[in-house]
């Protein structure tokens, strides 16, 4: 996709990879629309790019559409939505309680899901889908079932979909980093992390992501023997 003059909404850009993202897009010359939970840290960065926001909370699906909605009337359509949420809980199976359970099928896997479907109703041809998934996605775990499952879960989902849509020219991309330098793990929902690799550079990744998007990749996956992303 060309960048310059797209029209993208990044959801979760409070957070450090979206925040980052909907930055460096805006540095490329996309009109960009901003959802997040921090409504402190939304507005700033809003008023930072100059551009709409809405609070979007993955936890009350009921307002879903109507931030994707009112977004995509903002900006004047939809070229691309980028999808960088998600929460993370740590412990054996089973000792997660059934409320975390639930919250992060529906952070990581229902809410994206749901985004898309609302995405799609805007999306103009040849648009563009890019969510973050992670390693886990292919690599379960332990000590992270659940989280694995649900990043397992919206990866399934986004592959299914590119090939439904192949035909439209819908361009989905998967990216499943490793483990980043966000201090995601520090703000754990629950329990305490694994031992865990040193975190690779988050701007590297963004850069990654942007080169995926440009040359309409399919995913950018983690090669454990390289300890590398891969375009796809």
């Amino acid at each position: 996709m060309r960048i310059d003059g797209a029209n993208v909404l990044v959801a979760g850009a409070t957070g450090v990879i979206g925040g980052g993202l909907a930055g460096r897009l805006a540095s490329e010359g996309a009109n960009v629309a901003l959802a997040g939970r921090d409504s402190g840290q939304l507005q700033r960065l809003g008023s930072e790019l100059s551009a709409p926001t809405a609070r979007l909370d993955l936890l009350e699906p009921s307002t879903i559409t109507a931030c994707v909605d009112a977004m995509a009337a903002a900006l004047g359509g939809l070229d691309a939505i980028v999808i960088a949420t998600g929460v993370v809980a740590f412990g054996p199976e089973p000792e997660l309680d059934e409320a975390m359970l639930q919250e992060l099928v529906a952070v990581n896997a229902l809410g994206p899901i749901s985004l898309i479907r609302a995405a799609l109703a805007h999306l103009e041809p040849g648009g563009s889908v890019v969510a973050l998934s992670a390693v886990v996605a292919e690599h379960p775990t332990a000590g992270m079932a659940v989280y694995s499952a649900s990043k397992a879960a919206l990866s399934a989902y986004l592959a299914a979909l590119r090939r439904e849509r192949r035909r439209e020219g819908l361009v989905v991309i998967d990216v499943r980093p490793s483990h980043l330098d966000t201090g995601f793990e520090s703000r754990a929902r629950a329990g305490t992390p694994p031992p865990l690799p040193v975190g690779a550079d988050h701007h590297e990744v963004i850069e990654a992501i942007l080169d995926a998007m440009r040359e309409d990749r399919r995913e950018l996956a983690f090669d454990l023997r390289t300890r590398a992303l891969v375009a796809r």
